[in-house]
């Protein structure tokens, strides 16, 4: 038996020890140092400050009166100095760069990797813990009989493996090993050595018990992930739409820059005409007013469409995000599309059925009212009383040193089992009462949302069929509005030129012209987006092209196949007699 060390000298280590943990601290130690995970240091003035901007001390040149910006305005917008550079885009395009290079894509096919590391993390539940363990014990107590020993040294180790069961309970396998050794004269082994091997199980009889309720909490990040996995794909349909959208609504800005320009030089056309007449003595000058006046309304109309051009550019540039076209670079997008409108006749209901068959956000409340199912049944096995059994199973090893006790253990002299029962039983139980009714409510809410849903989803597959015959008939009324105008316009030329009609007429029709041409355009581009929004109403692209993305969450684009056209749903079966 060792001797113990005297009380000075433990308390000395002690000391020593807490002067180490001491200095540790003050040094730059990663165990006592905290780690700032900002990119730089923020300053309570930087929160605190609201700064000024001057715009005239930012301006790149001297600011300009109205004045002096008036005639170079002028020639920049109606006859600019260089033309930039174009590139024309399709339809196919736009798509493309959308589903490569979009941001907001980016960061939703994120959301699926995300979610699958929380069902691994939660799969994780069932894996089996390896566990280890030492511990030394110094016991230093007086002893009232001399058969009694008064110091010893008890060294205790183990090795061991946790196997948590599906059905609730968990199992354990462990090695346990020990060495004793104290002062008792009558020890008849000093040291003594122990090695056992013991096998243990504890298992759930009503609450907790069963595959089904503990595998509930996977099942519901496993539904939770489909969740994700709808969302992203109806995002994905989203984002994909709006790039079309935009597409169309560039190329109804860029067909309306086209109109207003070509109304200023009708209305250039109209000046230099009545300055002839006014230089014949044809008419009154007043006419050559009348015109300026009214190449100055047309030269309005040009400003506010090529600045609406420049919005939507820099829209679609965003959506694509392509590396060559920069947001704000001097690149001008061309449209390499035009509209083809053509009529359908579509099936409104079966549209609808497909929509609602199709539909993510459908799939999406199965799923929810799945989680809310599973809830129920795990809520309703948490009201019965928690009986667990356990057993446990040991053989026993002892001998002078670890080779003796270990063999001792092979003939199975020395064994140990036993068993038992524990119960708990709530008084009253209401916590689990209130947790199952919640569940059973929230299933029935579930169960009503997706009926709201369904509706909803109908109502918006009708409302974009309408808008697409309104669109059509909106097509059809503006073109032969603008055929109309057309024959109108020309025909108040031919008046002015026999002075029946003032430049104001002239101009009037012009413009009456230009606002019937935009109206045609404005209509041709609703056509094609409602028909993107019947696509999205129904859950899928337009076209031929089917959109996927691979286990590396990259999109790709499938090959255009043919398709076969929606058909209505099969009546129900007709009910016999008796049935």
């Amino acid at each position: 038996m060792s001797t113990h060390a005297h009380p000075l000298l433990r308390m000395l280590l002690m000391v020593s020890l807490l002067a180490a943990c001491t200095a540790l601290s003050a040094c730059d130690n990663p165990l006592f140092r905290e780690k700032s995970y900002l990119t730089r240091p923020i300053s309570e003035e930087e929160l605190r400050r609201i700064e000024a901007i001057d715009l005239a001390q930012q301006s790149r040149s001297a600011p300009e009166t109205i004045e002096q910006a008036a005639e170079r305005v002028i020639k920049e917008v109606v006859q600019p100095a260089t033309a930039p550079a174009t590139v024309i885009l399709t339809i196919e395009d736009v798509r493309a760069a959308a589903l490569e290079n979009n941001l907001d894509l980016k960061v939703e096919v994120l959301n699926p990797p995300i979610a699958q590391a929380d069902v691994d993390a939660e799969r994780a539940k069932f894996e089996s813990v390896f566990f280890a363990n030492a511990r030394r014990s110094v016991t230093d107590s007086p002893a009232t009989l001399g058969t009694e020993g008064s110091q010893s040294t008890f060294d205790s180790y183990g090795l061991g493996v946790d196997i948590p069961l599906r059905t609730g309970g968990i199992a354990t396998v462990q090695l346990p090993l020990s060495r004793s050794e104290t002062n008792n004269t009558f020890a008849l082994l000093n040291p003594a050595y122990s090695s056992d091997v013991e096998l243990s199980i504890s298992q759930p009889l009503l609450r907790n018990a069963g595959v089904n309720v503990n595998t509930h909490s996977i099942r519901v990040v496993e539904y939770n992930k489909s969740i994700i996995d709808a969302q992203t794909k109806l995002e994905a349909i989203r984002i994909l739409a709006e790039a079309e959208r935009a597409y169309w609504r560039l190329f109804a800005a860029t067909r309306e820059l086209r109109v207003r320009q070509e109304q200023y030089e009708l209305a250039v056309t109209q000046l230099e005409r009545a300055r002839r007449r006014v230089n014949a003595g044809d008419v009154a000058p007043i006419e050559v007013t009348r015109s300026e006046s009214g190449v100055a309304d047309t030269l309005r109309g040009i400003i506010i469409a090529s600045a609406a051009v420049q919005r939507l550019q820099r829209d679609l540039k965003r959506i694509m995000n392509r590396e060559d076209l920069p947001l704000n670079g001097p690149t001008a997008l061309e449209i390499g599309t035009e509209a083809a409108p053509v009529s359908f006749d579509l099936d409104a209901d079966a549209l609808a059925d497909f929509a609602v068959s199709n539909r993510m956000e459908m799939l999406e409340e199965e799923l929810r009212i799945a989680i809310a199912s599973s809830t129920v049944d795990f809520a309703r096995n948490q009201k019965l009383p928690l009986v667990t059994l356990d057993y446990t199973y040991r053989i026993n090893g002892l001998g002078s040193s670890y080779s003796e006790s270990f063999d001792q253990i092979p003939p199975h002299s020395f064994e140990d089992w036993s068993v038992g029962v524990n119960a708990q039983i709530p008084i009253g139980n209401e916590a689990a009462k209130a947790g199952y009714h919640q569940a059973v409510l929230q299933r029935m809410q579930r169960l009503a949302t997706k009926t709201q849903r369904e509706a909803a989803i109908r109502q918006e597959v009708y409302n974009a069929l309408d808008t697409l015959q309104e669109d059509w008939q909106r097509i059809l009324a503006a073109r032969q509005s603008a055929i109309l105008a057309g024959r109108t316009y020309q025909a108040e030329q031919r008046q002015f030129d026999v002075g029946a009609r003032t430049s104001t007429d002239v101009l009037d029709a012009a413009t009456n012209l230009a606002d019937a041409q935009s109206q045609e355009i404005i209509a041709l581009a609703d056509y094609q987006i409602s028909q993107i929004d019947i696509a999205f109403a129904t859950g899928t692209l337009l076209g031929r092209e089917r959109v996927r993305w691979d286990a590396d969450m990259q999109m790709l684009i499938e090959e255009p196949q043919e398709q076969q056209p929606i058909a209505p749903p099969p009546p129900p079966p007709a009910t016999q007699p008796g049935a």
